[in-house]
């Protein structure tokens, strides 16, 4: 879950609310990190179609998409990975990207540019991005690509529902990719995050150069289920019962459908009330030891408003994809690129049984389950699990799988 930018005012009734107040871009430091291996990565202003590995000769790679492929098993390496946070960096450029008629994203890029790129897919759908979300990756090695999707975090219109699916984020990730002159990339994401790298990754393939998941989501009906309508109240039953209760009897038969139809009252009261208690819920329930910090999120109007309307606009459509097991069945389309599946044994907002179906269908991307973790990107084992795989995707790149 990721933090937003503060909200000018939300006393309208429209769909799309009126824009945040929002810092200027960030102009380049003068001061930049050494490339970790310079003779891997030339300026992207350069090239002349797709980056080169020195290891395409040794066909360890497909040269055309270089894809970090299962023909480098690094689960059987016996090698020690970093496993601790980086430090924290500044971006050394940001922008605003206009992809619609009605939204404009808000990017930024950290860590080194001329190094291998990461995109960083958010949670939620509707957090937004966080300085913290930086700290994943060695600023030396990687362009750190981070963005707000429509109607989240600096993005424009704040909490906006109108075109904003599944597929007008898929559009947009390729949009970035394109204004960054960015050929191909790594991909990161966690939650709603890992959905939306799933979707991206096999809609874009040959655009892929890895994948690394958390907390698989794949917005199927007996995930949603779980979480919102019932499963998870036998473990949370003391932060439930608020979220519950807010709805009349007559209308617990759907707490999704339930809860939209207050999200999107013409009463902003309504709305602002609704989504702070649908916002709580969750983040009273991404920690296996309940994180005080993460659950004041809950009452920031800013954070929760967009947040709170935004996933349910997606959950209430099932993520507008055309089928309920839409990921697993596109499986084959991704089996090819190396991934690395994190996922903590106590996770509650997406449970473990989401992530076995995908490591069964997938069996080729490596499985890290982390014992003692439930939900967030911050819990110790997790972070370092994170960490350690973007470790192992930098030691192939960088040493040609020697």
């Amino acid at each position: 879950m990721r933090s937003a930018s503060p909200l000018l005012s939300t006393r309208t009734s429209h769909s799309c609310l009126p824009h945040p107040i929002v810092a200027p871009p960030i102009s380049p430091s003068s001061s930049l990190p050494r490339l970790f291996r310079p003779s891997l990565f030339p300026s992207p202003n350069s090239l002349s179609g797709r980056y080169k590995l020195h290891a395409c000769h040794k066909n360890l790679f497909s040269c055309g998409a270089h894809q970090v492929t299962a023909l480098m098993d690094l689960s059987n390496q016996p090698l020690e990975f970093n496993r601790n946070l980086y430090s924290h960096v500044e971006p050394y450029s940001s922008g605003f990207l206009k992809v619609s008629k009605i939204h404009t994203l808000y990017w930024e890029q950290s860590g080194n540019p001329h190094g291998h790129p990461v995109v960083f897919l958010h949670g939620g759908p509707g957090s937004g991005t966080s300085p913290s979300n930086r700290r994943f990756f060695n600023p030396e090695f990687y362009r750190i690509i981070l963005f707000d999707q429509r109607g989240s975090g600096r993005s424009t219109p704040h909490a906006c529902l109108e075109e904003n699916t599944t597929w007008d984020l898929v559009d947009d990730i390729e949009k970035l990719r394109e204004h960054l002159e960015i050929p191909e990339w790594q991909v990161f994401g966690g939650s709603w995050g890992s959905t939306l790298a799933l979707v991206y990754s096999q809609l874009h393939p040959e655009k892929v150069t890895g994948i690394i998941l958390r907390g698989i989501f794949m917005l199927r009906k007996k995930e949603l289920d779980w979480f919102y309508e019932g499963g998870a109240a036998a473990i949370f039953p003391d932060a439930w019962e608020p979220f519950r209760d807010f709805i009349p009897e007559e209308e617990r038969d759907n707490f999704i459908v339930a809860y939209n139809k207050r999200l999107n009252s013409a009463d902003m009261d309504v709305q602002a009330k609704a989504a702070k208690i649908w916002t709580t819920w969750e983040m009273m329930t991404a920690n296996l030891i309940q994180s005080e910090e993460n659950i004041k999120r809950g009452e920031d109007d800013t954070f929760s408003l967009a947040f709170a309307r935004i996933e349910n606009h997606y959950f209430l459509n099932k993520g507008f994809l055309p089928s309920n097991s839409y990921i697993l069945e596109n499986v084959d389309k991704i089996r090819h690129i190396k991934a690395v599946i994190v996922q903590g044994r106590y996770d509650v907002c997406c449970p473990m049984m989401s992530a076995w179906d995908l490591h069964k269908a997938w069996p080729e991307a490596e499985f890290k389950v982390v014992a003692d973790a439930g939900h967030s990107a911050s819990e110790v084992g997790i972070a370092a699990e994170l960490v350690a795989a973007n470790e192992k995707f930098k030691y192939v790149l960088s040493n040609g799988g020697a």
